[in-house]
């Protein structure tokens, strides 16, 4: 296999990063780029898609609210001080699949791993995302589980092709996406996309992974990830 070719973007990709900081916002270096995330509704009110609808200036590096308390947002104005912000991490640095529920389908198998939730509510259309991988012999059903799978920003739905024993997995420019949450009218999480390396606060590396939603209303269990909590705060 030849070597992967380097271009000055994927060069300056490498060094894209996320470091949590204590108690504190995420400081992302290396000029990720940063917009906002819609989600698109179809006819019946479901998540079906998604709308960038800003982009923010790019900038080599720069902080982003982790306590929900800014009134500068997306980005920290120092409130988590006067907030006694705690933002003590409590996800493993890996996650174990082999404890969260599958489906296995026909052509598909589909492992939910259901902490890492964040109410995208992707998997809501049609039948849901586990009875349409039960029916993946059905052409439709297949490929609306793929694409709600996809979809799905905090990769709690992780889908498997059975015939190539590979994950169903979307091609995610490495940035960040600010989400909202138009059928709650609330403000979603962080959306990281592409493989972005996330660091704790003390230097340990989390799984590295296409799609992760980090918590920024300040309310979550799972911290630095979303459980869905903004929903309730």
């Amino acid at each position: 296999m030849p070597p992967k070719k380097v271009t000055a973007d994927s060069a300056k990709e490498e060094n894209f990063k996320i470091k949590v900081l204590k108690d504190g916002p995420y400081l992302v270096t290396g000029g990720v780029p940063l917009s906002d995330m819609t989600p698109v509704l179809n006819n019946e009110g479901d998540a079906q898609g998604w709308s960038e609808t800003k982009k923010y200036p790019l900038q080599e590096t720069y902080d982003l609210c982790r306590c929900g308390q800014s009134h500068n947002r997306p980005y920290c104005d120092g409130s988590h001080k006067k907030a006694n912000f705690d933002g003590t991490e409590t996800f493993p640095f890996d996650i174990d699949y082999s404890k969260f529920e599958v489906t296995d389908g026909p052509t598909l198998k589909l492992i939910d791993v259901e902490p890492l939730c964040s109410s995208g509510r992707f998997c809501h259309r049609d039948e849901g995302t586990w009875d349409l991988t039960e029916h993946s012999n059905d052409p439709d059903a297949r490929q609306i589980a793929m694409e709600e799978a996809c979809d799905c920003p905090s990769g709690r739905l992780v889908l498997y092709d059975k015939t190539g024993k590979k994950p169903v997995e979307p091609v995610l420019v490495k940035s960040i996406g600010v989400t909202v949450d138009p059928q709650s009218g609330v403000r979603g999480p962080l959306w990281v996309r592409g493989g972005i390396l996330i660091e704790s606060s003390d230097g340990k590396v989390y799984e590295v992974r296409n799609r992760v939603t980090l918590c920024r209303c300040g309310g979550s269990n799972n911290k630095p990830f979303c459980d869905s909590g903004h929903l309730y705060l």
